[in-house]
């Protein structure tokens, strides 16, 4: 779990999920969002990857990558229990919170 949380602290990975929300996004759409290096977006899907947090699957020439939701799901949880909310319910006002 360790690494799923190293994963998250990094804003850029942080943005990169963000994106991947709504389905299989190409690294160079992805690349295109950010002014990083090849190599070092590279670096950040590569964190991601280790962390299961993505998956990637190559289309030919094309990489594709996707939002892994039960690693994410499976950190809220975590986060959760440390907060003292294990239910559905107290999560949603955890997340209303978080957002006021």
């Amino acid at each position: 779990m360790q690494d799923v949380f190293d994963a998250l602290a990094h804003p850029v990975r942080r943005e990169i999920l963000r994106l991947l929300r709504r389905g299989a996004v190409s690294a160079g759409d992805l690349a295109a969002h950010f002014e990083l290096a090849k190599p070092t977006l590279s670096g950040h899907f590569a964190v991601l990857k280790a962390a299961g947090l993505v998956t990637a699957q190559r289309k030919g020439t094309t990489i594709l990558y996707r939002l892994n939701l039960s690693v994410l799901e499976e950190a809220l949880a975590a986060l959760m229990s440390l907060a003292g909310k294990t239910e559905k319910a107290g999560a949603k006002k955890w997340a209303y919170a978080r957002r006021s």
